[in-house]
């Protein structure tokens, strides 16, 4: 029980801004710290639809409400899933050899690539954050879903070798874990239509959004990584928000 903990912990102050009394560190309990991803993430979650619903009780602007949807789930992240993001789109875009788009991929260097692929995520994020009527409260479990998906996505594909998921990470995860995962998404998928009825479309559309972008990082970049995991973690909850704003 005190490794779970410590997992928790250990995910809870690696993948949210928000501060944690948890400041240990225990490397036979890593492993397990994907197991709580989404957990994390429903917090994250009720934060980003606290933040939209506030937004509407006070009466602010929809130009500022959008602005909030848009830029909270970053805010609440420390933009760690945002890094993958820059990083991916650099190394995808650059449509060289294998070799050199993992290079372009460890490099601290923001491309233009990147600087493009952030300039239109942040404005359709704020254009479906502005354009969106229904209630935001869908939002606590699609930060679920996109992390179950990333949890999933690393315990089961195959890593590169340079990734902080392979080695002694990869040998800690067992083959439970993923069922555990996938018990983890198929509830969070049937919650939302069970609670939110027809709003549950947008979980839908944030798994699409999520194996599509996942298809094009793995298969570009032969092997999966954090950057990969953040990269398409993004697109899917940018999805998830455009299906909120059309439904």
């Amino acid at each position: 029980m005190k490794r779970y903990l410590h997992a928790y912990g250990m995910c809870r102050s690696m993948f949210c801004a928000i501060p944690s009394p948890y400041q240990g560190w225990d490397e036979d309990a890593r492993p397990l710290m994907l197991l709580f991803l989404p957990l994390v993430g429903l917090e994250m979650g009720f934060y980003w639809a606290l933040g939209g619903w506030l937004c509407r009780f006070l009466g602010l602007p929809q130009l500022v409400t959008g602005l909030v949807i848009a830029v909270l789930p970053y805010l609440l992240t420390g933009k760690i899933h945002l890094d993958g993001f820059l990083d991916v789109t650099d190394a995808v875009g650059s449509c060289r050899s294998l070799e050199k788009r993992r290079e372009i991929l460890k490099d601290s260097h923001v491309g233009a690539f990147a600087v493009i692929g952030c300039v239109l995520l942040m404005l359709s994020a704020f254009a479906f954050g502005c354009a969106g009527q229904g209630s935001t409260w869908i939002f606590c479990l699609v930060t679920v879903v996109s992390r179950c998906c990333s949890a999933l996505a690393v315990t089961v594909l195959r890593p590169m070798a340079t990734s902080q998921y392979a080695g002694a990470f990869r040998e800690g995860i067992r083959r439970g874990h993923a069922v555990i995962l996938a018990v983890m998404l198929i509830a969070a998928l049937t919650a939302g239509f069970v609670f939110c009825g027809r709003q549950g479309f947008v979980l839908l559309g944030g798994l699409a959004g999520y194996g599509l972008a996942l298809r094009k990082g793995f298969s570009s970049l032969e092997g999966m990584n954090g950057d990969i995991s953040g990269y398409a973690l993004t697109l899917s909850e940018l999805a998830a928000l455009a299906v909120w704003a059309v439904i």
